[in-house]
Formats: C-alpha cells, sequence, structure tokens
C-alpha cells in the first residue's frame, strides 16, 4: 500500500520549509528570509502516531508574478497540490492576511483535495488570538495556530492531517492490479513506450522535453494479466537555469514511485546514463520497489556490434552500483523492438517482490554462509548469528538475531544478503536486512517463536 502525501504550500517566506524541517528532524531544507529560497519541492518520509507519510516542501506560490523562477515555483506547487492526498495550506500571522493567500486559497478549493490551514509564528495563542481568527476568511476552514521554529501546535497540527489518512491511502489500492511506473528524465520515451504498448496514441509525444503535462494511469492487459501503468509527466523547458528542470521531476516521480509496485526506469540509449538517471533510480530503490531498467531507443544506436549491449550494461551496474539486482532490457518504442519482454520482465519482479522463503531453508543457508566466512570481532568479542526469519514481502525482509548488533559491520550484512542472493535470485527487487539484538539466553525463545 502506498503512502499518503502530504504536500505545504503557501506564499515565499512564510515558514513552509521551517515547519518541513521540523517535521523531518533535520535541516533538510534551505531556510533564509528571501522569498523564493526553495526553488524546488524536497520531499522527507515521516511518521506521527503510527501513520507513515511523504512530505513535500513546495517552493512559495506567486499568483501574480511575472518572473521566472516565481512563475515555475508556482506551477512546481501545482504540481505538488495535484498530486498530494493532504495539504497543508501555510500563513503567517506576522504578515497577515494578504490579497495573495485568498488568490492561493482558490487554487486549493479547486483542488478538491483535503485541506489543512496553518497560521505560522503564533508565539503565544491568547494574545494572538483575535490576528488568528482573521484566517476565517479565507473560507477554507479552521485556521489552527502553530509556531513552526518553536514547534509549538504541530502535534495538534499532524493530527488534523491524519484524519485523512484511512480513506485516501486506501482507495484503488485493493484490487490487486500491478501498478507499474513508467519513471525517466524528460524525453526518454516514457509515453512512446506506453503508446506502442497500447497500440494508440493516448499520451502526448513530441520531441519538446516536458509533453506529458500530468502523470496519467493507463490501464492496459498483457497476455490476459492486467497492469496499470503510471506515466510521470515530463517538464516543460522554460527556465535558462538547468539545474530546475532536473529538479522539477522530484516530485512526480516520488509521487508515481510511492504508489507502484514495480518501477520501470527509461533510459536513452543514445544520451547513455547520467546523474539524473541515477537520482530518479534512488528513489526508487530508497523505497524498496521492483526495479526493471528499460534501455529505448536501442534502434538509434549506431555501429553497434555483439559486444553492445554487454558493454552498455556494464556501463549502466557501473552508475548504478546499488542497483546490481535490477533487470536491465533493451528496448525501442520506435520498432516496438523487445517491448514483449518488459512484460514477462516485471512478472519475474513481482513475483520476487512477494517471494517467501521458509524459515527452515533460511538458517540453514545463514548456517553455511558463517560456515563460509566467519562472522567479524572486535576486541576479543565475536558477533554471533542466531536466527533469521522472513518478516515481510514487497520487498523481502529478513530479520537477523545477533548477540551484539555493534558488531554486524555493513560488510557482512551485504555477504549475508548476496548468500540469500544467491540462494534465491531475488531478480529485480531489493532485500531490506534488519538486525536485532538478544542474548544468548534468549536464543531458545526466538527460535520457538518464529517456527
Amino acid at each position: 500500500m502506498s503512502k499518503p502525501i502530504v504536500a505545504i504550500v503557501g506564499r515565499p517566506n512564510v515558514g513552509k520549509s521551517t515547519l518541513f524541517n521540523a517535521l523531518a528532524g533535520s535541516k533538510i531544507s534551505i531556510v533564509k528570509d528571501t522569498p523564493g529560497v526553495t526553488r524546488d519541492r524536497i520531499y522527507a518520509d515521516v511518521e506521527w502516531s503510527g501513520y507513515h507519510f511523504t512530505l513535500i516542501d513546495t517552493g512559495g506560490i506567486e499568483p501574480d508574478s511575472s518572473d521566472i523562477i516565481l512563475s515555475q515555483m508556482r506551477e512546481q506547487a501545482q504540481i505538488a497540490i495535484d498530486t498530494a492526498d493532504v495539504i497543508i495550506f501555510m500563513t503567517n500571522i506576522q504578515q497577515g492576511l494578504v490579497d495573495a493567500d485568498g488568490k492561493v486559497a482558490d487554487m486549493l478549493r479547486k483542488s478538491g483535495k483535503p485541506v489543512v490551514l496553518a497560521v505560522n509564528a503564533v508565539d503565544n495563542f491568547k494574545e494572538q488570538s483575535l490576528e488568528v481568527y482573521e484566517f476565517y476568511e479565507l473560507g477554507i476552514g479552521d485556521p489552527m495556530p502553530i509556531s513552526a521554529a518553536n514547534r509549538q501546535g504541530i502535534g495538534d497540527l499532524l493530527d488534523e492531517v491524519t484524519k485523512y489518512f484511512d480513506e485516501e491511502n486506501t482507495k484503488d489500492e485493493q484490487d490487486g492490479i500491478p501498478r507499474i511506473a513508467i519513471v525517466g528524465k524528460p524525453n526518454v520515451g516514457k509515453s512512446s513506450i506506453i503508446n506502442k504498448l497500447l497500440g494508440e496514441s493516448r499520451v502526448i509525444v513530441s520531441n519538446v522535453a516536458g509533453t506529458t503535462r500530468d502523470a496519467i494511469d493507463t490501464p492496459v492487459k498483457w497476455n490476459g494479466r492486467d497492469y496499470i501503468l503510471i506515466d510521470t509527466a515530463g517538464l516543460r523547458r522554460k527556465s535558462k537555469v538547468k539545474e530546475e528542470l532536473e529538479r522539477y521531476t522530484v516530485i512526480r516521480t516520488v509521487t508515481a514511485v510511492e504508489r507502484a509496485d514495480v518501477v520501470v526506469l527509461v533510459i536513452d540509449a543514445v544520451e547513455g546514463i547520467s546523474e539524473q538517471d541515477a537520482k530518479i533510480a534512488g528513489i526508487a530503490h530508497e523505497r524498496g520497489k521492483g526495479i526493471v531498467i528499460a534501455v529505448n531507443k536501442w534502434d538509434a544506436v549506431k555501429d553497434k556490434d555483439t559486444n553492445s549491449t554487454r558493454d552498455f550494461e556494464k556501463e549502466v551496474r557501473a552508475v548504478l552500483s546499488y542497483l546490481s539486482y535490477a533487470e536491465i532490457i533493451f528496448v525501442s518504442a520506435q520498432t516496438g523492438q523487445r517491448l514483449g519482454k518488459l512484460f514477462s520482465t516485471i512478472d519475474t519482479v513481482l513475483e520476487n517482490q512477494n517471494r517467501r522463503i521458509p524459515t527452515g531453508v533460511l538458517n540453514e543457508i545463514m548456517t553455511e554462509a558463517v560456515a563460509l566466512q566467519q562472522p567479524p570481532s572486535d576486541k576479543g568479542r565475536r558477533l554471533k548469528l542466531y536466527y533469521i526469519t522472513q518478516v515481510a514481502v514487497a520487498p523481502p525482509t529478513f530479520v537477523i538475531f545477533v548477540n551484539d548488533r555493534k558488531l554486524m559491520h555493513f560488510s557482512y550484512m551485504r555477504y549475508m544478503e548476496n548468500q540469500i542472493r544467491q540462494s534465491f535470485a531475488f531478480k529485480g527487487t531489493a532485500l531490506k536486512i534488519l538486525i536485532r539484538e538478544r542474548s544468548d539466553r534468549t536464543k531458545t525463545t526466538i527460535e520457538e517463536k518464529y517456527k
């Protein structure tokens, strides 16, 4: 099930980034008293009262500005509004209620999304209550007084936000149809691939980067099985600031990946693997999604020989070293080359994402792995591995019980992951390994619990 998306929107310089940092637990967004300093959306995973959600910080909305950066920030914020499940609308009591707040409120009303109105910089509610009530004029709900800088009122704000999660988080996710997100930087052929699979130009395609304006869910049937293809929107090349184009894709990628079971990362074979491809792939990897790398436009690569695919794959593996498990296929949306293999590869990844391994078999593998390579030690104390069991799927998640988790070096945990992969492949899916500390005296109890 995907996590809800919560977007913080509002005019520039009302404290959005300060609130984001307070909720995210670290200074991820740059905070400065200059309107427009947060030019891109930045995202973080947040937990509150048992609810897990993705929080998005947006650039400020200037409804009437013609400045190229501010207008682009306005468009980015609109994308966040369109993709969010719940919106936190930030205002600021020190600046008071201004005309731009009303125009932002109009944008939010048109979205039809749940909106929680936050009035920031309220350090003393008793003294400032009348000023808070002024924000009722926005007609967008009860204003909630907070102080993002002092972290006051944030708990009440989150309680109000999470009231909207249950229905939003379960809608259309229970139908059992696999959701496949098609992601990648602009103009790599995401929409062309979907059009070829559908046999019709349902998604507008041109050579201008970003002609796909909105994320589009398209049902498709292949060999009798239903899928939902999520096409992530591209970008319109407005700004001369190159970095804006890259940052502009983040939210669309995040929201599509959150909803997906398998992510297909489309790479341009002519341009080759890029840093932006790595950033997009990292989002899917961090969230433990199944991953297929589709190298598109392979038909346009000149001077190919018998080693071309192997050399290109080697390059991809080098740049995306953390995705050693990802499946790579070479396709052409133009000719339809190997697009049929895309679905069979997706099916394999889906199967691996949901595979369960019996506990007894896992412990046999662990015992053999320990015999082959002795666990690390520190100051005369050696790591002991007591027990391993699988506790979840999508991604497959394993818990290893040990005597001292500090002794479990990263390299040895990677070794254990490799041993599991050698036995069961798990192609196309990340594996998550959790370490739990138990003493020798509780070893028998652990084994009985998980048998």
